[in-house]
């Protein structure tokens, strides 16, 4: 990209999590911030746009009002909300805030399947009801974790998981014999010849046309009865109805949700008050201090963009994601 002198950009945000005050992002830029009602209001004559508000679909709608963007920036790993054709058919390059979620979401895995193999929320549950219940837990170490994803939260989590002590395998676009962090890679094609290995399934992956609904029944059907689900990647990456049934059936011994289908989890899901299911609201990656770090990540990649050097993270658009080596 070729230098801009203070370029103006427009920043969505919800009212409630506005962009951190910085002089120096006022140096660099002209600021227009705006909620997702007035987003198309400060939208002509923006050169970059920051969706700091990276859930809301906002930008689709407000999309015609943008005539001269040349960059947008998601304060997130995930782009699906962004991969609109509006979007897709410009010339705008996307980029996104790869390398902030990757340890956190690593450890928030690894908690989960400590929290599975120990048994800590019935240990929570019989200690508010006065209940002393001696029983034994499981170990993890030994056991076997298949990783749906090898970007660099699937890669971060693999190489958590193996220092615990468990086996990994992943599942990518490309089959690989000896990676890294994941060990053996299986291509997408063959998820269903992984899984009945695994006593942990963590999904990862990003929410793409190829990905979408891609654990649905057959999937679950394919998974030990004693295996348990965790997914920290988008909702949608699952068919919900099938994974609630495979819980009710006894198909599957426990899921772990950080995502759902549609967030906030609907008060009538059945999935709240299952004994084996663990649900949180996306946070698997909010650590204190991720707000800072966001932050950071856009500056630096503005001071690129005002030099005219290539901007980082930018994603493949028709792929959905960044894409590694």
């Amino acid at each position: 990209m070729s230098p801009l002198v203070r370029p103006a950009v427009a920043v969505l945000h919800d009212g409630r999590d506005p962009l951190p005050a910085s002089a120096e992002l006022d140096e660099l830029a002209e600021v227009r911030p705006a909620e997702a009602d007035r987003l198309a209001e400060v939208l002509p004559g923006a050169d970059v746009l920051l969706a700091w508000d990276f859930s809301s679909g906002q930008v689709e709608k407000a999309w015609q009002a943008a005539d001269s963007l040349r960059w947008v920036h998601s304060a997130s790993a995930g782009v699906d909300r962004l991969l609109f054709p509006g979007l897709l058919d410009s010339d705008a390059v996307l980029t996104n805030s790869r390398g902030v979620f990757d340890q956190p979401i690593a450890e928030y895995v690894l908690g989960l399947i400590l929290a599975f193999a120990k048994g800590f929320v019935e240990t929570i549950d019989l200690q508010r009801r006065n209940h002393w219940q001696h029983r034994e837990t499981e170990r993890i170490a030994g056991r076997h974790a298949l990783i749906i994803g090898t970007g660099p939260i699937g890669r971060a989590t693999g190489r958590l998981l193996r220092a615990a002590g468990l086996t990994v395998e992943g599942v990518g676009r490309r089959p690989r014999q000896a990676d890294v962090d994941l060990g053996l890679v299986h291509a997408s094609e063959n998820l269903l010849d992984a899984l009945p290995r695994a006593d942990f399934v963590v999904c990862a992956a990003p929410l793409t046309p190829a990905t979408r609904g891609m654990i649905d029944a057959t999937a679950f059907a394919a998974m030990r009865p004693t295996a348990r689900f965790i997914n920290v990647g988008r909702g949608p990456l699952v068919v919900e109805d099938d994974l609630i049934a495979a819980l009710r059936a006894g198909s599957l011994a426990g899921a772990a949700l950080d995502v759902v289908a549609q967030e906030p989890l609907s008060p009538e899901s059945p999935l709240w008050t299952m004994p084996n299911v663990i649900v949180s609201p996306h946070m698997s990656g909010d650590v204190t201090g991720w707000r800072a770090e966001l932050f950071e990540l856009f500056l630096a990649n503005l001071r690129r963009y005002r030099a005219g050097d290539p901007l980082e993270n930018v994603v493949d658009k028709n792929r959905g994601y960044v894409p590694t080596g």
